[in-house]
C-alpha cells in the first residue's frame, strides 16, 4: 500500500493519535494500531479501525476537555 499524499511505502505500527470531538475536547486514542508513511509520516487508519475508533468515540459521554482512551481491538 503507498501513501495517498506522497506515494511513499505505508509501514505498519501501533501509535497515539488525537481526535478533536469539538472546539473544546480533544480525545487521544492509544495503542492504535495504523499505517504510517516512511516518506512523510502521515497516518492512515484501515476502514475496520476507523470504524472500531468511531464506535469507542461514539460511546463516550461528555467528559473533559482532554481524556485518553486505549484501543481494544
Amino acid at each position: 500500500m503507498r501513501c495517498h499524499v506522497c506515494g511513499g511505502p505505508l509501514e505498519r505500527t501501533v501509535t497515539d493519535l488525537p481526535f478533536k470531538l469539538g472546539a473544546h475536547r480533544t480525545v487521544i486514542v492509544r495503542d492504535l494500531p495504523a499505517l504510517v508513511c516512511g516518506q512523510c509520516g502521515e497516518h492512515v487508519l484501515e476502514d475496520e479501525v476507523m470504524a472500531r475508533v468511531e464506535a469507542l468515540l461514539d460511546g463516550l459521554g461528555d467528559g473533559a476537555e482532554l481524556e485518553v482512551i486505549r484501543y481494544a481491538a
